[in-house]
């Protein structure tokens, strides 16, 4: 049976990079990032600050969000960031 939360969440790396990713549970997700178990892409680049998180209520529903997402450009996902973050455009 498949989990009602789904999340896709974007980590500051500490070399300033951003990652985004899909998950349903956050926390295991970022240990698992910072352990050296997560994408290729955050080895070695811990730690990591979450700086972005949003529930869909499917899978497949997050993972389309997440891939809109890693479109973007830096410049775009920063602002998503600090919308996020409560900030005024």
């Amino acid at each position: 049976m498949e989990q009602s939360s789904h999340f896709v969440y974007i980590l500051k790396c500490k070399d300033d990079t951003l990652y985004t990713g899909y998950t349903t549970d956050v926390s295991r997700r970022i240990r698992a990032h910072e352990e050296g178990k997560g994408a290729k892409y955050t080895r070695g680049r811990s730690p990591f600050e979450l700086v972005y998180q949003a529930s869909c209520p499917s899978k497949s529903e997050a993972m389309q969000l997440e891939a809109r997402i890693k479109k973007l450009s830096r410049k775009r996902k920063m602002q998503l960031i600090y919308e996020y973050a409560g900030g005024d455009t």
